[in-house]
Parts: C-alpha cells; structure tokens; sequence
C-alpha cells in the first residue's frame, strides 16, 4: 500500500543518526505491517536497515536475534543449529514458532523479529518463542543508554508494550540455558492455516541448569504469561497458575471465544505438563 502521507524517508547508518524521532516518524524495517493498512499520522520513514545489524550472532551464552532479523532467518537456524550446536536441544522450536504466523514466504523473507515484537499483538509468533525461551530485549534510548527486560514483561497487552517515543528496539537476546532445555509445542487455530488462536509452549531445563519446568502461554492472551516451578509441577499447579490469568486478559476475536481459549489452554498445559515430565 502507498503511504501518501509519508514526505521523506531516512536511512541512519549509525546509532547517533538515528534521533531525533518526533511524533510522525515510524521505524522501518521489513514493513509488512507498515505497508498493510493507511498510516495516517507518519510523516517519515526511518529505515533501520541501514546500519547493518548482524541478523544471528551465535556465542557459548546464547542467541543474539537483531531487531531486523527475519522470520526466516529464524527458521532457518534450528536447522544450524542442530549440527553446530546438538546440545541445545530447543532448537526445533524456532521453526516451530515460525509456522505460529500466518504468512506467505514472501512476508517470511521480510518480516523481522522486531516488527513482530513491538507490533505487540496476541498470536506474535516471534513473542511465543522469545518469552518461552526466557528472552530479553535490548532497547536503545535517545540519550545513548540501553535498556534491557524480559520479552514478557515488555510486551504489555493487545498492541502495548514499554517502548518509548523515541526508543528503537536493536536486539532479543535467548540465554544458553534455556537452549539447552527440552521443549513441548502446542497450536490451535481455527482453521489449518488460521490465524494462532492459542499457543502454548513448555520448557524443561536441564539438571545442570536448574531444572526449572516454564510453561508460556500466548495467543490465547492478550499479553504473554509465563508460569516458572522449580520442578514439573502437579496437575493441580498448572491449574492454579492457569486460574491467575485475569478474565480480561484473554484475547477475545474473531479467532476464537475467550472461554473456550481458556478451557482449551488449560488441555494443552496438561498435555505438555505430561509429555516433559
């Protein structure tokens, strides 16, 4: 789509060129959002892909993702990853967390993790999978700080989250530890391709890691919730942490009624719950 209000476009090629950003600039990056529907109030484009961001940056701590790495450049790393590094046994779920969104493999080549992050929308797939594998978000500030969290405290509700006016997402960053761990993957959506209507996802960390049992739970909620024990929990925890989640929180839409996300959460916690215990 033609963005008629858009009078210039800029493209910084290093952090100090990046401000000031006022209210009519929007960051760009992959666009596929950006360019879907009218956005009236952008004046400016500031295209990050400029400054040259290494999209992967594997190390013994963990996964670095930049904010204009791709949907699939993600994908594309479980399959690395499971000859260059067979101990981290989360790899699968990279991909699996890309087929959580619903695109063409044209919007797979473009849309980046950053996009999908800061877009903050309930079936983010890159939102799933950052926060079940304990990501952390690396924002750059105006006045030349940074500022780190976790993904599932930054994303706030449907299209929220803690980004400032003239903040820029540059990076996610996925610890080792979580890696390394065993995972489960559940999906549902209304139809086969459907948008995500629920997503929840199970992590087991090794003994040597902890053995912490995270349970994430995204899609069906507004915002991410993620639920840590200090071992596989009971039937019953899973029930009372499930039973945390507000009434408001749950995404109501067209692709699926708040009661049954809620009821049908709850079977695949279960599921999972069994598979890694």
């Amino acid at each position: 789509m033609d963005l008629n209000t858009v009078e210039t476009t800029r493209i910084p090629r290093s952090r100090e060129e990046l401000w000031p950003l006022g209210p009519g600039d929007s960051i760009l990056a992959g666009g596929t959002w950006l360019f879907s529907e009218p956005q009236p109030q952008v004046r400016r484009l500031v295209d990050i892909t400029g400054l040259g961001w290494q999209p992967i940056t594997v190390t013994d701590t963990g996964i670095d993702l930049a904010a204009t790495c791709t949907v699939a450049e993600v994908s594309a790393l479980s399959s690395r990853l499971t000859v260059e590094r067979p101990e981290w046994s989360a790899a699968p779920l990279l991909h699996q967390c890309c087929t959580a969104l619903l695109a063409s493999f044209k919007i797979w080549a473009t849309a980046t993790v950053g996009g999908n992050i800061c877009l903050s929308l309930p079936a983010g797939a890159m939102i799933s999978l950052t926060s079940a594998l304990g990501g952390e978000v690396t924002i750059w500030r105006a006045d030349g700080t940074d500022h780190r969290l976790p993904v599932a405290e930054f994303v706030t509700g449907s299209g929220t989250n803690t980004l400032g006016p003239a903040d820029v997402l540059r990076s996610v960053r996925l610890p080792a530890a979580a890696l390394r761990a065993t995972t489960a993957y559940r999906k549902l959506a209304p139809s086969p391709l459907g948008r995500s209507g629920i997503v929840v996802i199970g992590r087991r960390d090794t003994g040597a890691d902890g053995g912490r049992f995270v349970l994430s739970v995204t899609a069906a909620t507004v915002r991410p919730y993620v639920f840590t024990f200090p071992t596989v929990p009971s039937a019953a925890e899973v029930r009372e942490a499930h039973a945390t989640i507000g009434e408001d929180d749950w995404t109501d839409d067209a692709h699926g009624d708040p009661d049954w996300r809620r009821a049908v959460t709850l079977v695949l916690a279960e599921q999972i719950r069994r598979e890694l215990a």
